[in-house]
């Protein structure tokens, strides 16, 4: 997601004096016309996969098609360098085009790539069956196992699990979830595909998930899950986690495979550029992207380790590793100076009549602290998208609905950390400037799945 946290004070300090200018400087963008009409689409909206798995602070699919369909050709490569679930990628690819998502957080590159570089329906129904029977054939010893791993959660002994992921699972759901967990592999396509899917599953308050203790937009406080659970005798319901993962499949599997190809890359977004060209020529495919649409991380709110504990536990890695590689506690300056790094770095994997799409999250408030991220598009201008070249077409303003983000429970701060995004549209230089305000009014189908007619 963001920069390495290593990095931070070169950044904060990378033309600082131009950053402080552009701090006190007046600013008033142009209105960039484009009609929201993504608003108006319903919530599922596009391909099938984008519900893989709830992660916050996603953008919906449909805003990405508003601009994959304005301003992209079958054919011609989307890049997204703060790739997250990869929504943009997928979408982009689904529609023809060459998704390319990129990431820092190992959590969200795992979806991303399980979504470009999927298994197909025989393949994911033959290892699942192939898990299945694997399991059958030693599943007292799991079960042995996890009963073992249950009674000693929260210890400081090899092996052990924290208390909260212990206490998410009936004891027999938690055997095969621990099968699986040790079993797929990430490297394999396959497998990595259907652990992406299991991440969709592990919890939510129906009975289409693994365990009911929390809601399936994100993982609650461990601390609060413990005590939760103590408080109020929580007794995990008994699933079966194959028959759940084969359904969830099936869900997934309602629309093709994207039919165009897709690439996902793991690091840091100011090299992403780089890196997507070197990518890019090995696959054999371009190597310029003609439409860049991403989202930037909003200023000082999300802990994405933090907030997928469970998820992360599931697949191997470290929620505190990731939080730790991941900056989430910018200040304007040193975030502005992290952007234009980020910029600077894509100029070279752009065509000369790309446009770039930054999603830029309005932070108001951070833990009922005030954040100074009001404004945040017109600064990225001024002091980041400007001073390497590109050229302004606009600025559309996207009001978000508090009751359909993800941090609608959070209390009585919910939904109101971000009350608008600004979408900067910038063009890599002046012909594509002209190319966003020329494909800004243009209609677009919502036709889904689409016509052949239109790909």
């Amino acid at each position: 997601m963001t920069a390495a946290r290593s990095d931070r004070e070169a950044s904060a300090t990378a033309d600082s004096g131009a950053s402080q200018l552009a701090l006190d400087l007046p600013v008033e963008l142009p209105r960039l016309q484009i009609e929201p009409d993504w608003k108006l689409q319903p919530r599922l909206w596009g391909h099938s996969f984008h519900p893989m798995c709830s992660y916050l602070a996603s953008f919906p699919a449909a805003l990405a098609h508003a601009f994959v369909a304005r301003y992209s050709r079958p054919g011609d490569v989307v890049l997204d360098p703060f790739s997250g679930r990869g929504t943009a990628p997928l979408q982009a690819a689904a529609e023809g085009r060459i998704g390319v998502g990129n990431d820092l957080n190992p959590f969200a590159w795992c979806l991303t790539a399980a979504k470009l570089e999927p298994a197909t329906p025989a393949e994911v129904a033959t290892r699942i069956t192939a898990l299945r029977l694997a399991y059958r054939a030693v599943v007292r010893a799991w079960r042995s196992r996890a009963a073992d791993v249950q009674a000693t959660a929260g210890r400081a002994e090899p092996g052990s699990v924290p208390t909260e992921v212990a206490v998410a699972f009936h004891p027999r759901t938690f055997a095969e979830v621990l099968f699986l967990r040790e079993t797929l592999r990430l490297d394999d396509r396959v497998d990595r595909h259907i652990a992406a899917a299991m991440t969709g599953i592990l919890h939510g308050k129906s009975p289409a998930y693994l365990s009911t203790l929390m809601p399936n937009t994100f993982s609650m406080a461990p601390r609060y899950v413990r005590e939760y659970a103590a408080r109020t005798g929580y007794a995990a319901p008994e699933r079966d986690t194959f028959a759940l993962l084969e359904a969830k499949m099936r869900r997934l599997q309602r629309d093709p495979a994207p039919r165009g190809p897709g690439l996902a890359l793991l690091g840091d977004a100011r090299d992403a550029g780089a890196r997507s060209r070197a990518a890019l020529r090995t696959a054999g495919l371009p190597d310029r992207a003609r439409l860049v649409v991403t989202s930037p991380p909003y200023l000082r709110v999300l802990r994405y380790g933090y907030y997928n504990w469970l998820r992360t536990w599931f697949l191997g890695l470290d929620g505190s590793a990731i939080d730790a590689s991941l900056d989430a506690a910018h200040h304007r300056a040193p975030y502005l100076a992290f952007m234009r790094e980020v910029l600077a770095g894509l100029r070279q994997a752009l065509t000369d009549d790309a446009v770039v799409v930054l999603v830029i999250g309005e932070v108001a408030t951070d833990r009922g602290h005030a954040v100074d991220g009001i404004g945040l598009a017109d600064r990225v201008w001024e002091a980041a998208a400007r001073p390497e070249g590109y050229r302004l077409a606009g600025v559309a303003v996207d009001e978000v609905d508090p009751n359909r983000k993800m941090t609608r429970l959070w209390g009585d701060e919910a939904g109101r950390a971000t009350a608008r995004d600004r979408i900067l549209v910038l063009g890599a230089t002046e012909a594509g400037r002209r190319r966003a305000l020329a494909g800004a009014p243009l209609p677009v189908d919502w036709t889904w799945p689409p016509r052949l007619r239109s790909l």
